[in-house]
């Protein structure tokens, strides 16, 4: 509790209310016997693995020279204000459960709870698919002679079986593991956009690029199309800083250490995104963008010339198989930790709370994500007409995701009632801005502005499923019944 207070600025701690304090008190005693075994460098690393999605700049290359305007108005508009509202309630709470515990003492724990729920819900669905994906980067690695792979559904169920496994194991073991799993994948990330933003000017250099402007730009049409892009750029793109701090009670100093892995990972991120983006743009014609590779698309025909661009792809596939998994364990990491604090709390019984006697990790909440999202994985191999379900949960769990962040961006602006003084009016603006941002994710994945066979039926489908996944966590929180009921004071006291 001290170390922690010393690394917090003195506004913040003046801003605590006897409250807040004693409830951050109790979630800290149940932290003491965690490892703290994550600083800075392992953080800012995890970030730039977990926020950079690879086909992004795809998605932005179909826009041609507009898109450095989208990423501006995605930058101002979501990833600075999702930055400095982490940075702002990390520094006050910087607890164990991060999210979850902004959201319960930001609001009530019935808040909280749900925001959990919604955010195991998506990492369940994420960490899912990892089989899938690791056949497919396989298939485009060996060759046509692996394309077999990616439809034998043995082969995509002992691939989940395997790196679940993997993912569990690792897990358990914890973060002095974890984080070198992690941090490779990090600089794996680092190392493959670099081959990519250096690409022009090597270009330039040997003669194959006629000419490059990374910064060129055009304002783009109003229209739905143009919204819809933006909205996806924003959140879908951007989102992820709050990630790593539903890790703080295993990092060191972690009201600093958040704040700073932030201010090194976000320009950066912003640099790939932008750059990566000129690139794909600079070499590949707008109608020939390939929307599920544009990576290994654009090291081919970059590097073609220099007659390296088949080992460099096969490398760079490799790379990005092992940065996926990367991807895969941090979300399963983090998110097995929703179930411990829940425990804490006696919103879930004490039995996800448990930890290892060596590790110190929730072994049966970590047992648990496995099994389910394992489950997961087997019913997207059951034929079409059965895996409607699972289609729906799928297109659903960005919505999930999203919905952590309306709440997120909604305590500065509804929430810390009891914290004086309160959030700052230009922090309050901020969370305004990526509430607006999140939100019109939201609709715009409700309610499609592509085409399909019905937008009535789709988002009635969407909405259906997400409402009842939803009803599912609240007939859980209910059946915690007399835990759920226990008087605040005695929580604290326990």
């Amino acid at each position: 509790m001290i170390s922690r207070r010393r690394d917090s600025s003195s506004d913040l701690a003046a801003a605590r209310s006897a409250g807040l304090a004693q409830a951050e008190a109790h979630v800290e005693a149940h932290s003491a016997s965690l490892k703290k075994e994550l600083g800075v460098g392992d953080l800012a690393l995890t970030q730039i693995l977990f926020i950079v999605g690879l086909t992004w700049i795809g998605v932005a290359g179909k826009l041609g020279p507009p898109h450095v305007v989208f990423w501006l108005l995605a930058l101002v508009l979501f990833y600075l204000p999702s930055a400095a509202v982490v940075i702002y309630l990390n520094r006050l709470m910087p607890l164990e459960g991060g999210l979850y515990q902004w959201a319960k003492l930001g609001f009530n724990q019935t808040v909280g709870f749900m925001l959990a729920w919604n955010l195991w819900l998506y990492v369940i669905v994420f960490t899912s698919e990892i089989g899938l994906q690791c056949a497919t980067y396989l298939s485009y690695a060996i060759g046509p002679r692996a394309a077999w792979m990616t439809s034998s559904s043995w082969f995509v169920a002992l691939s989940s079986a395997v790196i679940l496994s993997l993912m569990v194991v690792t897990s358990t073991i914890g973060l002095s593991v974890g984080k070198w799993v992690h941090n490779t994948g990090g600089i794996f990330m680092i190392t493959i956009f670099g081959a990519v933003v250096l690409l022009p000017v090597i270009g330039l250099l040997t003669g194959t690029l006629a000419d490059y402007h990374p910064f060129r730009t055009r304002l783009p049409e109003v229209s739905l199309y143009n919204l819809n892009i933006l909205g996806k750029m924003g959140f879908g793109a951007l989102g992820g800083f709050e990630y790593m701090a539903i890790l703080a009670g295993e990092t060191k100093a972690p009201a600093r250490s958040v704040t700073r892995s932030v201010f090194i990972a976000a320009p950066v991120i912003a640099l790939m995104f932008v750059l990566g983006t000129s690139t794909v743009v600079a070499y590949v014609p707008n109608n020939a963008i390939d929307l599920i590779g544009p990576v290994a698309q654009v090291l081919r025909v970059g590097y073609g010339p220099f007659g390296i661009a088949t080992p460099l792809v096969t490398v760079a596939i490799l790379m990005t198989l092992a940065m996926r998994v990367g991807q895969a364990s941090v979300a399963f990491t983090a998110v097995t930790r929703l179930p411990m604090v829940a425990g804490w709390d006696h919103m879930l019984p004490a039995w996800f709370s448990r930890l290892h006697a060596a590790y110190k990790t929730p072994v049966n909440s970590i047992m648990l994500v496995g099994a389910a999202s394992f489950g997961i994985a087997a019913l997207s191999l059951i034929g079409v007409g059965q895996a409607e379900a699972f289609q729906l949960v799928f297109n659903a769990s960005g919505i999930f995701y999203a919905l952590t962040y309306v709440v997120m961006f909604a305590v500065p602006l509804f929430g810390l009632r009891t914290v004086t003084p309160g959030p700052p009016t230009w922090l309050r603006v901020a969370s305004l801005s990526g509430l607006l941002m999140t939100v019109l994710y939201i609709v715009l994945s409700v309610v499609p502005i592509i085409e399909v066979e019905s937008v009535a039926t789709f988002a009635l489908k969407i909405t259906m499923t997400v409402v009842a996944m939803n009803l599912v966590g609240v007939g859980i929180l209910l059946s915690a019944g007399q835990r759920s009921a226990v008087p605040a004071e005695k929580t604290r006291s326990s």
